[in-house]
């Protein structure tokens, strides 16, 4: 009946979508725009939860991306000096510019967060808690916010990669160019003349004619449009919205776990509204009385590409094996096969609870292939499907249930 009753609310789901993205439209990190759909959702949402709440943090959004046009221009800036016999100067500089690639944009550091502007935003929650004293507790995490828009992934894969390669490839060659030269006139003493002289000429014709490349990363973001993210990820919103409107339209109230619908914010920034909420209730997530699981809800469009994370922030971090199997088990009940996959460019807002040691993973629906539509303006309400929708939203209910009633496998 629970499942019924998904089905029948997948297509309202699209219907409200729509009518959130004409009401409020892109939702930058930390903006307006954001904040006015999260109290929206958050009023669709207040009749199927005993507890609506939001809470604040604060966010610097261009920090995750913002530096990446001052590190293009100093190592191309490095790929020059390499031309002039000032290698450690350009070694300098290209180490200057990838350095904070490392703990900004792999692991989501809030390393220069302070050196851009300071914004407001918020996580809203709706709770629908136990019948009795809670023993369990299962979070079903989905982000508001949109990204900047991407330019050159309407090439498609194969378009995008010619642009973004060479870039990449320069990049990389300026810095063990510099490197290189470095080691061998200034520390090892080779003369620089005959076969050495030859050698650096070919690589530096080759950094130049890799320029293009590099410059191209100037451009990749758009700094002033957002997408309208009606995949990502205002599906991800409603199939988590479904879970509740479905346990409360049945009646349905598990004894001991609690059931919490977490509408994220800024997750487009770094994961900073995932990672507010865990400082903000790193006590509650870990007390060993009560078991909790997060589980992020992103991207519902293409039901055969549902799969479930393993690996997550750029592939370091390894999910909750227990919370894989229970939802690969739910997957299963619901009649998908759910593949696991690694996620090794970006994140999703699990990896702010298994960071913090919390049990999680994430759930989604959508082919990377498509790239077209991945943050550029055709996320919109036309890439919508109800089936993948009502799939996302079965997949997450069976994961609470069998999680209600068993808590994880081991």
């Amino acid at each position: 009946m629970i499942i019924s009753e998904i089905r029948e609310s997948a297509v309202w789901a699209v219907r409200d979508i729509a009518r959130v993205i004409e009401a409020y439209g892109p939702r930058p990190p930390g903006s307006e725009a954001e904040w006015q759909a999260q109290q929206d959702m958050a009023s669709v949402m207040e009749p199927w939860a005993d507890e609506i709440k939001a809470e604040g943090f604060t966010v610097h959004r261009a920090a995750i991306m913002g530096w990446v046009p001052v590190a293009v221009l100093l190592a191309m800036a490095a790929a020059v000096l390499f031309w002039f016999d000032m290698a450690w100067l350009g070694l300098a500089l290209v180490l200057l510019a990838l350095v904070p690639m490392v703990p900004q944009c792999m692991f989501f550091k809030r390393l220069l967060d302070p050196l851009f502007k300071a914004r407001p935003s918020h996580n809203v929650l709706g709770v629908r808690r136990a019948a009795g004293e809670t023993k369990k507790r299962i979070l079903l995490v989905a982000h508001a916010d949109t990204q900047y828009e991407q330019r050159y992934n309407r090439l498609g894969l194969a378009g995008m990669n010619l642009v973004l390669l060479p870039g990449i490839l320069g990049l990389g060659l300026c810095l063990l160019a510099n490197l290189a030269r470095v080691i061998a006139v200034d520390i090892a003493g080779l003369p620089l003349e005959g076969t050495l002289t030859a050698l650096f000429r070919v690589v530096g014709i080759v950094l130049f004619c890799l320029f293009p490349g590099m410059a191209a990363f100037l451009f990749w973001n758009s700094w002033t449009k957002f997408v309208p993210g009606a995949v990502d990820n205002l599906s991800g919103c409603y199939a988590s919205m479904l879970v509740l409107k479905a346990l409360a339209e049945t009646g349905t109230r598990f004894e001991d776990t609690e059931v919490a619908v977490i509408l994220s914010g800024c997750e487009e920034a770094g994961l900073r509204g995932a990672k507010a909420y865990v400082r903000a209730h790193r006590d509650e997530l870990l007390d060993p009385d009560v078991l909790t699981v997060a589980v992020s809800m992103d991207s519902f469009r293409d039901i055969e590409s549902m799969t479930v994370c393993k690996r997550d922030r750029c592939g370091t971090l390894a999910h909750s094996p227990h919370v894989l199997k229970l939802m690969k088990q739910a997957g299963g009940n619901c009649g998908y096969e759910l593949a696991t996959v690694s996620v090794f460019n970006g994140a999703y807002d699990a990896a702010a609870f298994t960071e913090a040691g919390v049990h999680a993973a994430a759930l989604s629906a959508v082919d990377m292939k498509q790239i077209k539509i991945y943050h550029t303006q055709l996320d919109n309400c036309e890439q919508l499907r109800p089936e993948a929708i009502q799939a996302g939203a079965e997949v997450a209910l069976e994961t609470v249930r069998l999680f209600a009633g068993n808590g994880l496998p081991e």
